[in-house]
């Protein structure tokens, strides 16, 4: 096993790095290494530039914009914008929606979505979980049924990251009530966000900030065209779906580069006549962290090792880097938290004289905001299960 980079390797992560620091504005990158709110047009901003550069979609098929890079060059790719401080591809349309589609939707689906979804024309979003179905998410009661030509479509979802800039929705829906098994029954459907009853409500969390929403429907009338895969066969669509998006929630590189951020806070914040980089505990804290976060990455480069060789590809082992590297995000907000103390606040102070600072101020907002981290894609709780049963036969 080999876990190094090879020369060719290295020229393209130089490559890379190169070209991000020379695209990338220099705005966009102070608004993610602050923490602050990227807007749609941020987003889909920097979306252009990597598909104008041939780089947005590395893993489609090159027929369909595609790089055909290897796996351990789409890692280097992942890895470089993260720590540069790139903002994310949004991962509903070219990560998630995309590969549904290029492996269950018809040629005509595949003509009319993905090219607008390579060139960022249309902003997609996620329309699984609802009350009362979200880790349990074959519960669902979003119901479509059929009407000629169409689908009527009547329910609610929530939780839908960036609902409010959609264009689009791919969504899990019941279109069989009667299968005994809740798994059965349930269809994929592609809905314009725009279609006559669609209400998008906001959902305010506790740092005040507006990112996930409620979406309700009263009787959409969605093309039948739209279904993707086989009427009842969602499932299928979901689980493969679902799979894409547990592989992009360890987001080492990040951690490490907010593990840097750590211990340069830490260095400077003065406790009991020293640093607080100077106290045992905390040393030790950190010290754990950043073992954790080497060992989350050997297993990491392991797998791309094992499908760089051809070998069999990961299977539910994959969900150890949802895992730990979820736990190590929350870890290093809690101590990005201790570092800025009394600091950490989201609001300044009544008095208008004390001190404040607004980048330790915007700490609190993100220790809030990574509490899901270990919830969505499948909740840790349920990732244990799966390789408890899928990987360790228990």
């Amino acid at each position: 096993m080999d876990l190094n980079y090879s020369p060719g390797e290295v020229a393209f992560r130089d490559e890379v790095r190169t070209w991000i620091r020379e695209s990338l504005p220099e705005d966009i990158r102070d608004k993610v290494l602050n923490y602050r709110e990227l807007t749609k047009e941020d987003l889909l901003g920097w979306h252009r530039r990597l598909a104008t550069k041939g780089w947005v979609a590395p893993f489609w098929p090159v027929e369909w914009g595609g790089t055909n890079w290897t796996v351990v060059q789409r890692y280097i790719f992942e890895e470089e914008c993260e720590t540069a401080g790139c903002p994310p591809i949004v991962a509903f349309g070219v990560r998630m929606c995309a590969p549904v589609l290029l492996r269950f939707g018809t040629p005509e689906q595949k003509q009319r979505f993905l090219p607008r979804i390579y060139d960022g024309d249309d902003f997609w979003v996620q329309g699984y979980s609802e009350p009362g179905a979200g880790s349990d998410l074959a519960s669902l009661k979003t119901r479509a049924v059929r009407d000629g030509d169409h689908y009527v479509v009547t329910g609610q979802k929530i939780w839908t990251t960036l609902g409010h800039y959609g264009d689009w929705i791919f969504c899990l829906v019941r279109t069989d009530a009667t299968r005994e098994k809740r798994q059965e029954g349930i269809s994929f459907l592609l809905i314009d966000m725009k279609s006559p009853g669609i209400t998008v409500r906001p959902i305010v969390l506790m740092d005040q900030g507006h990112e996930v929403n409620e979406v309700f429907f009263d009787d959409v009338r969605v093309p039948a065209a739209n279904l993707v895969h086989e009427e009842g066969k969602g499932w299928t669509v979901a689980k493969y779906l679902l799979g894409y998006e547990r592989m992009g929630t360890g987001r080492i590189a990040l951690s490490k580069r907010e593990l840097v951020r750590v211990k340069t806070l830490a260095a400077r914040t003065r406790v009991n006549g020293g640093t607080l980089l100077d106290d045992p505990r905390f040393r030790d804290r950190i010290t754990r962290v950043e073992v954790e976060l080497m060992a989350l990455e050997i297993t990491n480069l392991r797998f791309l090792d094992q499908l760089r060789r051809g070998d069999r590809p990961p299977g539910a082992e994959v969900s150890m880097l949802k895992i730990r590297g979820t736990e190590i995000q929350q870890a290093i907000t809690e101590m990005m938290m201790q570092t800025a103390g009394p600091f950490a606040h989201p609001y300044r102070a009544v008095d208008a004289t004390a001190a404040f600072d607004t980048f330790t101020a915007s700490l609190t907002g993100r220790y809030m905001n990574l509490r899901k981290a270990t919830i969505y894609a499948g909740s840790n709780e349920i990732q244990r299960n799966i390789i408890a049963k899928a990987t360790l036969g228990l």
